[in-house]
């Protein structure tokens, strides 16, 4: 008797392991955005378009570190209390007139320039005025204290001429505070990617909306606008694509006109309703639809071409719970390599697992999981619930996502896994 296959995605030919799907997007795919100067206000979440160099050393001048007093190292006493005559008061922002004196003292404040003495070389220890005596103009310091205490020397931060930020690095607010330090205030960066936006399928409803029998509301839409914002793009919703093929067709070479990159969720699997990727081949082609991974296997990238553009197309799957990993492990590194972001990939953390489970080989699993601590403070990951691919509750009640690789078949309580936090796609 012929077993029928419980597998749907069976005949639809090989699928493509995930490294292979991201290795393979490198290298069909390169920067797209053009390049814009912007300021550095401006700049947070943006992708820097070329190297900041440091056109002047930060500090820009040997500072003190407290308030206290600076004098020279081999003035002092290394056997007892040294006394100073105190020669002036330097605040911040104000240097002395002048040079500083050997076997004298200077008043200094944090942030204070260090001056040159008559030589060229200035006083090189600044001691804490909690740990000085003071009578009149005179201070007297204690021994003991180091050479170059509390000094803040030239460049110590950043050097002259020293590449402060690289060239595609996603500018965080330090970054902007280091680029105002340096003296930049406009930066290079990379023009916004823009991206259209669609969802597929005659069940899809728009939120708020009447839903008739056997509809259901659009949440991928949401769930993609967000990620896409939080990454830096400029998101165009084109609202939900019928299950017809020439209204599929028409939408997506309308978008490619003025878009850098389209994304769908639904429609990309083997169903007779399933449009979306019979669209990409009437109007481009599909580098790869089926990936090995749960949840999430099918998945479409593909290239659109309109007049003279080549647009990439990613077709994402229609179950809530496979948009959301196959966005965090292919959709984030696809949309970084066309907007020109230098960034490794999201980090995974060891914790111990707290559950069994029995997954298939040559495919690589990701269980939606939350994490506890045990007494001993190693990080136990137990699943969130049902880990059905249509299951959106329990990617809320996650914290992130446990991966099993693709040999492994069985884990048992205590093994050692791989551990993906949501916040890591941001």
């Amino acid at each position: 008797m012929t077993q029928l296959s419980q597998d749907c995605f069976a005949h639809g030919g090989d699928l493509i392991r995930l490294d292979d799907a991201l290795e393979l997007m490198k290298c069909r795919l390169d920067v797209i955005c053009s390049v814009e100067t912007i300021s550095v206000g401006e700049a947070r979440g943006r992708i820097l378009a070329e190297d900041v160099i440091a056109s002047r050393a930060v500090p820009p001048h040997t500072n003190s570190a407290v308030d206290g007093y600076a004098v020279y190292h081999s003035d002092l006493d290394p056997n007892g209390e040294t006394e100073f005559l105190v020669q002036d008061r330097v605040p911040a922002g104000h240097p002395l007139r002048g040079r500083a004196e050997r076997g004298q003292a200077l008043r200094v404040f944090t942030g204070a320039m260090i001056p040159e003495g008559s030589d060229g070389i200035g006083p090189d220890t600044v001691i804490m005025q909690e740990d000085c005596r003071c009578l009149g103009n005179r201070v007297f310091v204690p021994p003991g204290v180091p050479k170059g205490a509390n000094m803040r020397p030239l460049g110590e931060d950043v050097a002259e001429g020293e590449v402060a930020l690289t060239s595609g690095r996603r500018i965080r607010a330090v970054d902007q505070a280091i680029a105002t330090a340096i003296g930049a205030s406009r930066l290079h960066v990379y023009v916004r990617l823009k991206v259209a936006l669609f969802s597929s399928g005659d069940e899809v409803c728009e939120p708020g909306s009447d839903l008739g029998p056997g509809q259901i509301y659009d949440s991928n839409r949401i769930i993609l606008f967000g990620f896409l914002r939080a990454l830096g793009c400029s998101v165009t919703d084109m609202g939900i694509l019928p299950d017809r093929l020439e209204d599929c067709c028409s939408a997506i070479a309308t978008a490619a006109q003025s878009h850098d990159l389209l994304i769908s969720s639904g429609g990309v699997s083997v169903g007779e309703e399933d449009h979306i990727r019979a669209a990409i081949l009437a109007n481009g082609s599909v580098d790869f639809w089926r990936l090995a991974i749960k949840p999430g296997r099918p998945l479409a990238l593909g290239t659109i071409r309109v007049f003279d553009r080549v647009v990439p197309y990613l077709g994402l799957p229609g179950n809530p719970a496979a948009v959301v990993v196959t966005f965090m492990q292919f959709g984030r590194a696809l949309i970084m390599r066309l907007a020109g972001a230098e960034e490794p990939p999201p980090r995974l953390f060891p914790v111990l697992a707290g559950f069994s489970h029995q997954k298939k080989p040559n495919r690589r699993e990701y269980l939606r999981c939350i994490l506890n601590s045990r007494s001993d403070g190693q990080l136990t990951a137990q699943k969130a619930g049902q880990q059905g691919a249509g299951i959106l509750s329990t990617v809320s009640a996650a914290e992130g996502l446990v991966e099993l690789p693709e040999e492994m078949e069985y884990v048992a309580v205590g093994t050692t896994v791989q551990f993906l936090p949501f916040g890591e796609i941001g």
